[in-house]
């Protein structure tokens, strides 16, 4: 079956072929006014992004100033998601063009496999129908097409639809030009569980929701690639005895520093009160994300009771690191303090931590972390790396193969990624004798 998927999805060459470009000496008038309204409207939103950034800034030194220092996990959420200046709500912030590029974006082949593999363990529970396939953070959406065309193929007449949780009304219009052949947003006194529908070019309908909450009960295939990384962390700090926790703060004038500063908290909040470590905690700093756990606890519930499963796809560790929250910006760090709302905020996920409150919450059976390497490989990358050559144009064969190698080197993305899939308890016995594919 894998196989016979590789040769199916080796017959999509599109994205490789070049591009004819148009001749601008011969632009008439028209084409030239367009163009120039087009960049007067661009330069537009630029223009509105930037003061929402400004506003943003002031905003937060107006709420430290009236109520004192915040902690870490506010300031991500605020920078990130803030429906003024929020770094996702108002931009395309992903590709060579943004301030980071994705797994996905890299090569088809990340995508492709992503949909082998759901097919796979999908089949492998008696191919319930109907099913669902949803997705935390989609970005571009890119991953979702290129999972789609797989269980498109594969789902044997069952019946799929989409589900794709995203905030960003930005983000999501993007989501639906790439896999929707037609799309709505639907009015906002609309009383419903979702904002935006779609249906796609093979007839599956798409619904976008801005909670995990919203999406409907049903046996879903999940997927969660860079979505705990962009979840907000808390950072503390084991000082005399007691956990306390490091907080952001305005800068005083006679500091030269940007316009907010680290401090650590005089007592404990309400967080470093009730944190309580994982069994064998030796750091004395770390970061912790009440969301991530609340998150890993919604989708246990519904795995267990609904049935399905999660993949989650993120770079992180096993509850060894300390200090990863950072900034990026055009693809270099950059300092989280400077220009709130200009840099994608981040911190590394903690898997340690994401399979243990998997399990705690409910009755699930938890397979990794695996590097994403490891994974690519054992579901046999190497396979539609040749097939994809095969079918390229001569000057594209080097991109394709580079785009393979950054995902699977140890160097760069190969060993830092990692994956960790969630079952339902109940089939950890059926999985002993039919081991999880990717991960053994």
């Amino acid at each position: 079956m894998l196989r016979q998927a590789l040769r199916v999805a080796s017959r999509r060459c599109y994205s490789y072929k070049s591009v004819r470009r148009p001749n601008l000496a011969t632009t008439s008038v028209s084409q030239a006014e367009k163009a120039k309204e087009q960049s007067s409207k661009e330069q537009g939103t630029e223009s509105a992004t930037e003061n929402g950034k400004a506003s943003l800034a002031k905003q937060l030194r107006a709420k430290i100033l009236a109520t004192g220092p915040i902690s870490v996990a506010e300031y991500m959420r605020e920078v990130l998601t803030n429906p003024q200046g929020g770094y996702y709500m108002a931009r395309d912030v992903f590709g060579r063009e943004g301030d980071f590029i994705t797994s996905p974006e890299i090569s088809q082949i990340f995508g492709e496999l992503v949909g082998v593999w759901l097919v796979s363990e999908w089949r492998k529970m008696g191919s319930p129908s109907p099913f669902q396939l949803v997705e935390l953070g989609p970005g571009r959406g890119t991953l979702a097409r290129d999972v789609l065309k797989v269980l498109t193929k594969f789902k044997q007449g069952a019946e799929l639809s989409i589900h794709m949780v995203e905030v960003s009304p930005f983000l999501s219009k993007i989501q639906a030009q790439r896999f929707c052949y037609t799309h709505q947003t639907l009015p906002e006194d609309t009383q419903l569980p979702h904002y935006q529908t779609g249906t796609t070019a093979s007839g599956t309908k798409a619904f976008w929701h801005r909670r995990l909450e919203d999406v409907p009960q049903g046996f879903s295939l999940v997927l969660a690639h860079e979505f705990f990384d962009a979840l907000p962390v808390h950072k503390l700090q084991w000082l005399d005895g007691q956990w306390q926790e490091v907080l952001i703060d305005v800068a005083s004038k006679e500091e030269d520093q940007p316009g907010f500063r680290y401090v650590l908290s005089r007592s404990q909040t309400p967080v470093s009160r009730v944190f309580q470590p994982l069994p064998g905690e030796k750091r004395s700093c770390l970061e912790y994300s009440i969301e991530t756990e609340r998150q890993v606890g919604l989708l246990s519930e519904r795995i267990e009771r609904d049935g399905g499963i999660a993949l989650i796809m993120d770079y992180g560790h096993s509850g060894e690191k300390t200090d990863t929250f950072r900034a990026f910006k055009n693809h270099a760090l950059h300092d989280p303090l400077v220009e709130p709302g200009s840099a994608d905020l981040t911190a590394d996920v903690d898997f340690k931590l994401i399979r243990h409150a998997a399990e705690k919450r409910g009755s699930i059976h938890c397979c990794g972390p695996v590097e994403q390497g490891l994974f690519l490989q054992r579901m046999q990358g190497e396979a539609r790396l040749e097939q994809l050559l095969a079918n390229a144009l001569p000057e594209n064969q080097e991109i394709i193969r580079s785009g393979y190698k950054m995902l699977i080197d140890t160097a760069q993305m190969g060993t830092r990624f990692k994956f960790l899939a969630m079952f339902p308890g109940v089939v950890a016995p059926h999985l002993e004798k039919f081991p999880v594919v990717g991960f053994s």
